[in-house]
């Protein structure tokens, strides 16, 4: 994006969120062809269904396979807690997810909004420092009718340059994901959005599911390349979401749905992805957890 079109963008929103400065352009390091996929498997922590403590819940996620647990921020419980189980599994925590990004968005037109907003930010990038994470998972806004698209995407920006300092002082890059939240709808425009932030903490946390219902992941994908820090995995039919509707789309389970696994892998491979794979679907008991393993393994490779 050149000067003009920035001021041009900024413009159209007033004096809500003005952006400092224009940042340089962030190129992403160029694709490797030939390469292969090597993912390392994790699960959200709410998925587990058994155990009564947080290190109970890490064992059973390492008993069956996995090698980390996708954990949330603000938490209900502590670091020390993390730690713990982390020592006693032998597992690492993948990432984290801010979990107060949907209804204190950093588009939001109201400043008080967004500084809720930031504080979560801030609170899910230390916490992923002092738990070892590999990044945090944010939703940058959500265009509705209140929150015009041009709004949205100046002040998310705004707000996340004025929390990049404390994600390189921790070097915890924060991962926008692609959501059902009406914005940044297409690779090229994500791709466009992250290169603007011109920071190496900013990247991308790619939902191969959430895809699927207008679009292809591999091609997306190709499109963000090295941006790409970190996946969400999990599946979506296009039939039931026609016949049973919207929603529907994503009850069914990993590698019988639209979703075609080969492609994404090949994608994944050629732009030398290596890193978390997270599960991001219905959880249970020992015997749903060891299903969703044998998946993941059937989809992604061993």
């Amino acid at each position: 994006m050149n000067d003009l079109d920035r001021r041009q963008l900024l413009g159209l929103t007033g004096s809500l969120c003005l952006a400092p400065g224009v940042a340089g352009r962030f190129v992403a390091p160029a694709p490797v062809r030939g390469a292969r996929v090597k993912l390392e498997k994790s699960l959200g922590i709410g998925m587990i269904a058994e155990g009564a403590s947080l290190a109970d819940k890490f064992l059973i996620a390492a008993e069956i396979g996995f090698d980390g647990v996708e954990l949330y921020s603000p938490a209900d419980f502590t670091t020390e807690e993390v730690l713990a189980a982390k020592e006693k599994s032998g597992l690492e925590v993948s990432n984290v997810i801010d979990s107060v990004h949907w209804e204190t968005t950093l588009g939001d037109p109201d400043p008080a909004v967004r500084a809720r907003g930031r504080a979560g930010l801030e609170m899910a990038l230390s916490d992923c420092k002092a738990w070892g994470g590999s990044s945090v998972l944010l939703v940058p806004a959500v265009v509705n009718q209140g929150i015009a698209y041009d709004q949205a995407y100046a002040c998310s920006q705004a707000e996340i340059r004025r929390v990049l300092p404390l994600a390189e002082e921790l070097g915890v890059p924060i991962a926008i994901e692609n959501v059902w939240n009406h914005f940044l709808l297409s690779p090229l425009e994500a791709a466009r959005y992250v290169d603007e932030l011109a920071s190496a903490r900013v990247g991308w946390h790619m939902d191969v599911g959430n895809v699927v219902n207008y679009g292809w992941p591999e091609q997306w994908i190709r499109v963000l390349g090295r941006r790409i820090l970190c996946l969400h995995v999990k599946e979506f039919s296009r039939k039931k979401r026609d016949d049973e509707g919207l929603w529907k789309g994503f009850d069914v389970e990993l590698g019988e749905g639209d979703c075609d696994w080969p492609a994404v892998t090949q994608a994944l491979a050629e732009i030398g992805y290596s890193g978390w794979a997270v599960a991001e679907v219905g959880g249970g008991d020992r015997a749903r957890l060891r299903d969703v393993h044998a998946r993941m393994q059937r989809i992604l490779g061993g």
